[in-house]
């Protein structure tokens, strides 16, 4: 066995392509590796702005021997009327280096074939990997291409070097107009110099020698530490940003952060703005004080140590100067115009949200009209003004200098001039909040006016677009539709609301109007709706499934999900009582009611049992004991208190396996078997709105 390393040099490439293409270059070599029987061992990535390497272990001197079946001709066109062998017959043989007569017989779907078993001789993989790591190079996609000099082939950035060895075997790879060595490069400014890499396992040590972290979570960690300690230093704590870290350590080969500083003066803008101006542009990163509050300071991340720090940080400290001085700018501008003003209102009538679903003016309409359905139907009738007045300027912020440069400022700068506006606290704060969560890091809204119109918001989005036949496919989701509708989902369960989920879809369907309207669609196509409980089904299933058991997930949902934060209750219920000992000999019982119920009561009409035609002792006892827990069970349910409603429909067991055991229920007698039938639908009736027993697995 042998080590094998595998690196591609280049110039620099953006920090969002180093982790996506290490993936690529992985899984292309694994795969190979498997098609070829390619047998190895543990693969460690490395990854700067300027190389992409792999370093894998145990990588077998050649490839196994396996016996191979090798098909031939029909029988039919392989022997002749008299039994002789054809030439069809002569060449398979020959080809296989066997005799006709070993030659085997073997029936197929589509008639007799011939077959051979061969041996295939294992190869070495030194000649197999050319090819590999060929392949491996073209088979990385990157977002943008480059092409340089007069070669064809394209790169993610130009390519400078290959390194391939095998052991201390370079293996051939050829890219463009760059041929593999054994020769690589350490850091651009510190270590310019070529160096020569003997075998695959001295490659880590030689460059961090030469300036260069080539593993991205040594890098990363380094980089956190040397952060943290200039942070100290500067008597201040790093704003915590774990995507700006991912981006940072892709952009150097030996992190160097240093502290620089901007004038105090900026301070009185809001922080996300500060915040967004040293991070989207500088890949700078904020500071804070002990009390949380920003410091007038910020940490740049070098890719060079320097003799003159302090020229350095001039350099960093000149360019934020001119972003803040824009920054500022652009807050006090846009606060010249109040955000409910009707030029602001004209000019969101001619910003487009969607083709077909018209202007973002008509989206923000559909939202305060959505919202306010939504606060009467969740018990928040007295919040209906907040609630309009906040959707009315929810997305007028999009109009503004500020938001035009920061996107991602949108909904913190409409509460900001919300409240320069004099506008109420709680509309301000229901404009940010809104958005919530706009990300992992974001927690969810913390009052009722935001969820409630962050709710109608992503549920005008999920039905205008599942109405124009945007809706996801596969794993293309252009829109975030999945994340909309498990936002969702979650702010309706962590608020607790209770409504009703096809009523609102309703809602919001008939407030999109004739804009839904599709000439192509037939009138055997689901309807928005329909496609759109589904799709809720679908987020509700692959979220539980994280934390809850497949079977009890299927028998909640399969029992109704209309009331999203109902529904979440019987599950949290029903999870926690499968783990009684008692729980699989209930399930059986109660699964075996479902399933007769099943079968059974489709041609029964739902009329009340008939206590007359109760003839069996059995039969009579379950029916009381029935009428005994239905009151109980139902008060439970109407109280949120399903581990209690299932405490009360336990009594019933005995009673049902008496039946079953001693009671025909399909008698001969129509009347009669209608009747038992209809006694186990009421028994199924009870349970069945807290959860399809014939779902759950008793032994899972």
């Amino acid at each position: 066995m042998a080590e094998l390393l595998f690196e591609l040099g280049t110039e620099e490439l953006p920090a969002r392509f180093v982790v996506p293409a290490l993936d690529d270059l992985e899984k292309t070599f694994t795969e190979q590796c498997i098609a070829l029987n390619i047998k190895h061992g543990a693969i460690r990535r490395f990854g700067t702005p300027r190389r992409l390497a792999l370093l894998v272990a145990d990588v077998a001197e050649k490839t196994d021997d396996v016996m191979k079946e090798v098909k031939g001709p029909s029988v039919k066109a392989a022997f002749d009327a008299a039994g002789a062998p054809t030439q069809p017959a002569i060449k398979f043989a020959e080809s296989v280096k066997l005799p006709v007569d070993q030659l085997k017989k073997v029936s197929t779907p589509k008639g007799d074939y011939l077959m051979a078993t061969v041996e295939e001789k294992g190869r070495r993989s030194f000649e197999l990997l050319s090819d590999v790591l060929n392949l491996c190079t073209r088979k990385i996609n990157f977002a943008k291409q480059m092409r340089w000099g007069d070669v064809e082939q394209s790169f993610g950035r130009p390519l400078q070097w290959i390194v391939a060895l095998l052991g201390t075997e370079v293996v051939p790879v050829t890219y463009s107009d760059v041929k593999s060595g054994r020769v690589t490069r350490g850091h651009r400014f510190l270590s310019p110099a070529p160096i020569t890499v003997e075998k695959p396992g001295d490659y880590e040590a030689l460059l961090e020698k030469s300036n260069v972290i080539p593993d991205v979570a040594k890098r990363r960690a380094l980089m956190i530490e040397r952060i943290a300690a200039a942070a100290k230093k500067a008597g201040g704590t790093v704003l915590p940003d774990e995507a700006l870290i991912d981006q940072v350590v892709n952009l150097v080969e030996l992190p160097s952060p240093v502290v620089g500083t901007f004038e105090e003066r900026h301070l009185d803008l809001p922080p996300e703005v500060l915040i967004q101006e040293m991070k989207s542009h500088q890949r700078y990163f904020s500071l804070t004080a002990a009390d949380g509050k920003l410091l007038p300071k910020f940490i740049a991340v070098s890719n060079t140590p320097v003799k003159d720090e302090q020229l350095s940080i001039k350099g960093y400290e000149r360019v934020l100067r001119a972003r803040l001085t824009d920054g500022r700018f652009f807050f006090d501008e846009d606060r010249r115009m109040p955000l409910s003003a009707p030029e602001r209102m004209e000019k969101l009538k001619r910003r487009s949200w969607i083709d077909k679903l018209g202007s973002m003016s008509e989206k923000t309409d559909r939202i305060r009209a959505l919202g306010a359905f939504i606060a009467k139907a969740v018990g928040q009738t007295a919040l209906i003004p907040t609630v309009e007045r906040a959707a009315t300027l929810c997305k007028a912020d999009l109009n503004t200098g500020m938001v035009g440069e920061f996107p991602e400022l949108q909904g913190v700068m409409g509460r900001e001039y919300a409240l320069h506006d004099k506008e109420p606290k709680e509309v301000a704060l229901a404009i940010f909040e809104h958005y919530l969560p706009r990300g992992a890091g974001d927690g969810l809204p913390t009052q009722d006016a935001g969820a409630i119109i962050g709710l109608a918001d992503r549920l005008d989005s999920l039905c205008g677009l599942f109405g124009i036949g945007k809706k996801p496919t596969g794993a293309k989701d252009d829109f975030a539709l999945r994340r909309a509708a498990i936002t969702f989902i979650r702010i309706v369960i962590a608020r607790g609301y209770r409504f009703s989920l096809s009523a609102a879809i309703d809602e919001s369907v008939s407030l999109l109007g004739a804009k839904l309207v599709d000439a192509k669609r037939k009138p055997t196509d689901p309807t928005v709706k329909d496609q759109l409980v589904e799709f809720f089904r679908g987020r509700l299933e692959s979220t539980w499934k994280e934390n809850h058991r497949a079977d009890v997930v299927e028998a909640v949902l399969s029992a109704g999900f209309d009331d999203l934060a109902c529904a979440q209750l019987r599950l949290e219920a029903i999870s926690a009582y499968v783990s009684r000992p008692d729980f699989a000999s209930l399930a059986a019982t109660f699964k075996r009611v479902a399933n007769i119920v099943e079968k059974q009561a489709k041609d029964i009409t739902r009329d009340a049992v008939d206590p007359k035609k109760l003839t069996d002792e059995p039969e009579k006892a379950l029916h009381a004991e029935v009428s005994k827990v239905s009151a109980a069970f139902t008060a439970a349910v109407q109280a949120d208190d399903y581990a209690g409603a299932m405490a009360k429909v336990v009594p019933l067991k005995p009673f049902v396996d008496a039946f079953f055991d001693k009671v025909m229920v399909m008698a001969e007698d129509k009347a009669l078997r209608e009747n038992r039938v209809r006694l186990l639908m009421e028994i199924g009736g009870l349970f069945g709105t807290v959860a399809d027993f014939s779902k759950i697995q008793a032994e899972s």
